[in-house]
């Protein structure tokens, strides 16, 4: 349970602000991947190499990425920041960015091949960091202008004002977005692009596994995924039909491993939990679920960047990519996208198998020397723990009644809030009517964690409480118990510094799920 907020470090402030920076680009890009699998089930189909090919069908590929993909990240960003409203002017500026872009690369061609008919041409860039940049920049701007006069119009002129006002902004956007954000993300794409072939060439790629494994443990993953990873993934897709840097992130392989080495090697409740979180993880994409495992012993992250960097080796030297994003990364979805003609059918999807094959092997091999090496450490530990869990049940057992070593814990681990932390005494009036798991995206762990609970509350017996699943960023104050894994805590309690918040391990199977299902049946029993 959290308890009254701690100083915050200048490290952890900075850990928030590119958690925060990734949850908002994660929102931008979560709820489009829809869109993203249908495009990939096109060229999956239709494209000159696909398994049907339809010539007519095929022209849809090119503006569905080109022009549909980037507006819908937009007007998503921009309907995150200021509704409907928001996502208009985002996707008006957005649309100025794309032609921009394209009338940048025109002009070069055109200087190009005047000097030099043969040369290779500039293909098109396709403006999702464009859009990632727009729509923040879009609708804050529009917030703050319709600021300035809110409430200071007259009576049967707002809709004239407001649709003016914002058609007029979306036009200096779209100016914006047409010139100096055009430009800016050309060269972010071409600094980005040349950066990676060089990593390619130099046959260093595998060294970003030092990057991305820590970041996905800590939940800053989401920044170098949907941030960097995708759009240059996207980009490379669109010109060559697959991208290794699907892969780089999405890999189930390292997870896996790591799981299975819990499984045989490690000791109470991690290697209890550990097989099903390694089915859900691998089959059902949720990587979050092995995050705690390696935290508990951060000499794992070791592993999973040699699994990860094995990964990326095999599918480098043989040529293993996916035809678009693998989301969630689940082995489904990454077979999906590597059995796409485009990434080169099933030989691809060997490729792609004996990457994440050979990920997991050596993440677990690493994995169990670490754990066995700790093992007796580890014991001792869990001895002390146990001591500690069995005195706290005896307590429990002695006062049951009313209250409980459970509820008072529960009680007293409320969060701050404005004017102060909320005490055992005010959290015992607290009627728990509405609990809320929030993650980064509100999709994945978030939605494992509150299935868990209502499961648990439903088999008590309990009614009239709900619990639902959203991202940290969507949290409105109307939750009264909000449950995190540890690591995003902090960013909870300030989106909803007036609820109680619940720090777990593991979303999977947290003992203080009983705790909260107490909780609930204790107010109810009490007549709240």
């Amino acid at each position: 349970m959290t308890t009254a907020s701690t100083p915050t470090t200048g490290t952890n402030r900075a850990r928030v602000g590119v958690q925060r920076f990734g949850t908002f680009l994660s929102g931008m890009i979560m709820p489009n991947i829809p869109a993203l699998i249908a495009w990939g089930i096109v060229t999956m189909f239709f494209i000159e190499v696909g398994f049907t090919p339809v010539p007519a069908l095929a022209t849809i590929v090119g503006p569905f990425i080109h022009y549909l993909l980037p507006l819908l990240i937009a007007y998503t960003g921009g309907a995150i920041v200021y509704g409907v409203r928001g996502g208009v002017v985002a996707s008006i500026g957005t649309f100025g960015a794309i032609a921009g872009s394209d009338y940048l690369i025109a002009q070069f061609n055109e200087q190009l091949l005047a000097n030099d008919p043969d040369a290779s041409t500039l293909g098109q860039v396709h403006m999702f960091i464009g859009a990632m940049i727009m729509a923040p920049l879009c609708a804050y701007t529009m917030k703050w202008l319709d600021s300035l006069w809110d409430g200071k119009v007259k009576a049967g002129f707002e809709m004239l004002v407001n649709m003016f006002s914002a058609g007029i902004w979306g036009f200096v956007m779209m100016i914006v977005g047409f010139y100096p954000i055009a430009w800016l993300v050309n060269g972010i794409m071409q600094v980005l692009s040349t950066a990676v072939n060089w990593l390619v060439s130099m046959n260093l790629l595998p060294l970003t596994s030092i990057v991305i494994e820590p970041a996905k443990v800590f939940f800053l993953n989401n920044a170098i995924n949907h941030g960097v990873l995708t759009p240059l993934g996207l980009q490379q897709a669109s010109e060559e039909g697959s991208s290794i840097l699907f892969l780089l992130e999405a890999n189930p392989g390292p997870g896996v491993g790591l799981l299975l080495a819990f499984t045989f090697f490690g000791i109470g409740a991690a290697r209890a939990s550990a097989p099903g979180a390694a089915l859900i993880q691998f089959v059902g994409g949720i990587h979050e679920v092995y995050f705690p495992y390696a935290l508990m012993k951060p000499m794992l992250i070791l592993a999973l960047i040699a699994g990860g960097a094995t990964g990326v080796t095999t599918n480098m030297l043989l040529g293993g990519s996916l035809a678009a994003p693998a989301a969630p990364g689940s082995i489904i979805a990454v077979t999906g996208q590597a059995i796409n003609p485009a990434a080169g059918g099933v030989p691809n999807l060997m490729v792609v198998y004996l990457s994440v094959l050979l990920s997991a092997t050596v993440t677990f091999l690493v994995s169990a020397v670490i754990l066995r090496a700790s093992r007796r450490r580890d014991l001792e530990a869990m001895a002390a723990t146990d001591d500690a869990f069995g005195a706290a049940i005896t307590q429990t057992e002695a006062v049951k009644g009313k209250s409980s070593g459970h509820l008072e814990n529960l009680r007293g681990g409320a969060a701050t809030q404005a004017g102060g932390g909320i005490g055992a005494a005010t959290l015992a009036q607290k009627d728990i009517k509405n609990i809320v798991f929030a993650c980064d995206a509100g999709m994945g762990s978030s939605a494992m964690g509150a299935s868990v609970l209502r499961n648990k509350i439903k088999k008590a017996g309990v009614e009239g409480v709900t619990v639902v699943n959203k991202a940290i960023a969507n949290l409105d104050g109307s939750a009264d118990l909000v449950i995190t894994q540890n690591q995003l805590t902090d960013r909870a309690r300030g989106q909803a510094p007036n609820a109680v918040h619940v720090s777990v391990d593991n979303f999977m199977n947290s003992p203080k799920y009983d705790e909260v299902v107490e909780l609930v049946a204790d107010q109810q029993n009490s007549g709240k």
